[in-house]
């Protein structure tokens, strides 16, 4: 079984932020899979389908996003997952917005969430989709800037990068994370609908 980790925040103040773009497309992916995200299992919300003939189980960890490998390391341990058979879905503020790249393995580059699933899993080689929350303006507080509300501009735009994001998931469960990568990783578009 394959693993898909959205990284977020749990509640309803943090459900249209920055900070819970990898929930959206757990979301996203849920709906248009048949999966029902909703069984409580090692401090997360799980559910268990089929992407592309696969065996996936989607997960969104409720430990708070700077906790988020205290819920995911136990749940792989749990259910035998291997490292080569997670993915993990998640905001990243070092790209412009609309932006998505997807990594084999790297660092935490600063984020939270990210840093806590390397301190669980005693490695920094899984894949991951980090979909990009730069304003294109400097942010003076970048704490506050991903658990503020999407602008109204940027919710216009919401639904195509979550689609886009989720898009890229199923690429990395059909074809690989190489062959994802070629198709989908993309600088900040001029905006989404003719890339897609």
């Amino acid at each position: 079984m394959l693993l898909v980790a959205g990284l977020g925040n749990p509640g309803e103040e943090y459900a249209l932020t920055p900070h819970n773009l990898g929930f959206l497309t757990i979301d996203r992916l849920a709906e248009r899979h048949g999966v029902r995200v909703t069984r409580r299992d090692t401090r997360s919300l799980t559910g268990v389908g089929e992407i592309d003939g696969q065996a996936v189980m989607l997960a969104k960890p409720q430990t708070f996003m700077n906790l988020s490998g205290t819920s995911i390391a136990p749940l792989m341990e749990k259910h035998s997952i291997g490292l080569d058979r997670l993915v993990v879905v998640y905001d990243e503020l070092a790209l412009p917005w609309g932006a998505l790249r997807i990594k084999p393995k790297g660092s935490a580059a600063g984020h939270k969430g990210v840093q806590s699933l390397i301190s669980a899993l005693k490695t920094d080689e899984f894949a991951r989709v980090r979909l990009g929350i730069h304003p294109g303006h400097p942010v003076k507080d970048g704490a506050e800037f991903v658990l503020a509300p999407f602008r109204r501009t940027q919710r216009k735009e919401l639904d195509e990068l979550v689609g886009y994001a989720a898009d890229a998931v199923r690429s990395i469960i059909a074809e690989g994370v190489e062959k994802a990568m070629t198709k989908y990783n993309r600088r900040a578009p001029g905006l989404l609908a003719e890339e897609a």
